[in-house]
């Protein structure tokens, strides 16, 4: 397999208005076989990161200064010897890195695992079975995941459902095996948001959510919404705001969300599963966040509501 790729510039120009803006994206291209399917993305320092796909593959790539691709590897995540090489048993579909430890998650949706890795996904290190995960539908599994500032780990499935006690939500105190507390099960509704794809945390200790819908023109419709993991209860419905669409000039199928923050702003990076689809993109974008709306100061007295019986 072939390690070359290429990053080609979106043409398209940045915005200037509303609270999500449009910064700058490129469509990844690249002849390996193995590239796609993008389902998860960590930005490890200035123009690098860490992508994961839903064929078990995950992939760095960094940029230079004017915006081209430098650097471009994919490899296998690393399994146990004898794991099964297909897709039912290494659909990776969230990912987090934690810098501080030297540590990379990754949410497998269809067998309901959390596996850590070493923070170069070139080694696996854990394997965890959340007792909070075992019911959960195949194909509905951890979708999205973020950990907190404060260490809580926060997992959404897929969901999407008009019933919001079919959207399953789970908050867990800390890492799989070193738990100080029991985790927290909870629902979520979308509001017609759309399926959701992934989460990312903000800096001010809420989450931006990622929603998928699917349709007919545009294909696909990404809707951004944040949420506050302080209003989340047992057994309690989470809800979140809106905060924007991405352009329909860029719709494509974001399965991947990021956050970072330099010299004082906030910037959203997103990627697009393209399927192995020739008419789909492997895209990734950059946003700027501005003037999101205020963190409710009660936050769980108002938002998270109890599921009629």
């Amino acid at each position: 397999w072939t390690q070359g790729a290429s990053a080609r510039p979106l043409v398209l120009a940045p915005q200037t208005s509303g609270t999500l803006r449009f910064v700058r994206g490129w469509n990844l291209v690249s002849p390996h076989s193995r590239f796609g399917g993008l389902s998860g993305i960590a930005r490890i320092a200035p123009d690098r990161f860490l992508l994961i796909g839903d064929n078990g593959y995950a992939t760095r790539l960094a940029f230079d200064h004017d915006g081209r691709l430098s650097a471009f590897h994919v490899a296998p995540l690393p399994a146990p010897p004898g794991w099964p090489d297909r897709k039912s048993m290494l659909d990776s579909e969230s990912l987090f890195v934690d810098r501080a430890q030297g540590t990379a998650w990754v949410g497998l949706e269809r067998i309901n695992q959390l596996w850590r890795f070493d923070d170069a996904l070139t080694r696996l290190e854990a394997r965890h079975a959340p007792v909070v995960l075992r019911d959960w539908p195949k194909g509905r599994g951890p979708e999205a995941m973020a950990r907190l500032a404060d260490g809580r780990i926060i997992i959404l499935a897929e969901g999407g459902r008009d019933d919001p006690r079919r959207n399953r939500g789970v908050m867990l105190a800390g890492y799989p095996g070193a738990l100080s507390a029991p985790p927290t099960r909870f629902f979520y509704d979308s509001q017609d948001k759309g399926a959701v794809s992934d989460a990312a945390p903000l800096p001010d200790g809420r989450i931006l959510i990622v929603h998928r819908k699917v349709g007919w023109n545009p294909v696909f419709t990404t809707n951004l919404s944040v949420a506050d993991p302080d209003e989340v209860r047992p057994n309690t419905i989470l809800r979140s705001r809106t905060i924007g669409t991405v352009p329909r000039a860029l719709a494509e199928n974001y399965e991947g969300a990021a956050i970072s923050v330099e010299q004082g702003r906030t910037w959203l990076w997103l990627v697009a599963d393209h399927n192995f689809n020739t008419w789909q993109r492997s895209l990734l974008l950059q946003f700027e966040l501005t003037d999101l709306p205020p963190k409710k100061a009660t936050a769980s007295k108002k938002a998270a509501r109890k599921p009629a019986a």
